[in-house]
């Protein structure tokens, strides 16, 4: 039987060779918001053979929204014609297609690296004020300013000057960051949003801002681009934002055009008590393609090709996200497609290495 993990996938206009997904991964070595040389040999890599579509790490829409100072950004010209030299690399040599990850950290922004502790950065050191849905920290982090009316309305056009300038670098497809604890998650966990106004406390207020985001950047990207939303759809802590909270969330994003939704959980709240192993997280994904029929990404300790090619065969999920897996084998793809007897794309310069091209004698 054919592989359905190695079988295509059209969004929009936009067809993928196969199933499989470079997950966004941080990291952590952008200086004020620019791409460098590690990005290039990065993204430069993974776009040869690790997977079939590669995405961004989150890339920030403002320099207030970076999880850190050496977080990507994506918030002036700069930061776009920084980027722009890897994204030419990756579509003249590489075969997967493109996506950048859009994001705003929230309150859980101006942190020190996750190698340097992972802790809020003092004012005293470079740190600056978060934002947030509302005056609340992250467990015991200083709290953020609530966003006032200008402060939603200027959040949500950084999200739409970010995506316009996606479109001029020539990014396949978008994706917008709700999960993990950032903003958009703040905005639709009740553990995180005490707002009294349209813009909290029912499920419809929690939602109505990373809605009207997701709203406002699908109008000013192209037509025949997908665009979608990863997003968390449990923070595992009792009376957090949980899977049928979740379920309304995706076929509101259904309902405005979202392509595909990227199911990821918890980073909301350091009480979060999770059950990790193989695929732990596949069930979500599973559960939100069945109620909604939007097409979905798996993601989390996912590893090993019958695995990936287990979740796509029975319905599980339509693609495969792996971030640890890639690093780990930056020919994650290649590897796979000779285990599941399938093909996979090869870039020029390495066709050679092809079974199909191996001489037998």
């Amino acid at each position: 039987m054919a592989s359905q993990l190695f079988s295509p996938l059209s969004l929009r206009q936009l067809t993928i060779a196969n199933r499989t997904v470079v997950s966004a991964m941080c990291q952590y070595v952008a200086s004020n918001g620019n791409a460098n040389d590690w990005h290039l040999m990065h993204y430069g890599q993974l776009s040869m053979g690790a997977a079939a579509l590669l995405i961004t790490e989150a890339t920030h829409v403002s320099a207030e929204g970076r999880i850190s100072s050496h977080c990507l950004g994506l918030y002036n010209d700069e930061n776009a014609a920084a980027l722009k030299r890897i994204v030419d690399f990756c579509k003249q040599y590489g075969v997967a297609k493109l996506g950048v990850q859009l994001a705003h950290a929230g309150r859980k922004a101006s942190t020190h690296r996750p190698l340097d502790g992972g802790k809020p950065v003092a004012a005293a050191d470079g740190g600056w004020p978060t934002v947030g849905p509302s005056a609340t920290g992250y467990g015991d982090w200083p709290a953020a300013s609530a966003l006032d009316d200008a402060g939603l309305a200027r959040v949500k056009q950084e999200f739409v000057e970010a995506t316009l300038r996606a479109e001029t670098l020539g990014f396949d497809l978008v994706e917008l960051h709700g999960g993990h604890g950032y903003l958009l998650h703040q905005f639709v966990s009740p553990l995180a949003n005490q707002r009294n106004d349209g813009y909290g406390g029912s499920l419809d207020g929690r939602l109505r801002f990373p809605l009207e985001v997701f709203e406002a950047c699908r109008a000013v990207w192209p037509k025949e681009k997908p665009m979608g939303m990863r997003f968390s759809a449990t923070d595992w802590v009792d009376g957090g934002f949980d899977l049928d909270q979740a379920i309304v969330y995706a076929q509101g994003l259904k309902d405005l055009g979202c392509d595909f939704v990227d199911v990821t959980t918890a980073g909301l709240d350091p009480r979060q008590k999770i059950t990790v192993g193989p695929g732990y997280q596949v069930p979500f994904a599973e559960r939100i393609k069945a109620a909604t029929g939007l097409p979905t990404m798996a993601v989390g300790m996912i590893y090993e090709a019958a695995q990936a090619e287990a979740i796509i065969a029975n319905g599980q999920a339509d693609m495969i996200a792996m971030a640890r897996a890639v690093m780990d084998d930056p020919r994650w793809m290649w590897h796979a497609a000779r285990e599941l007897g399938a093909e996979a794309p090869y870039p020029a310069q390495y066709i050679r290495c092809s079974p199909s091209t191996w001489r037998t004698g």
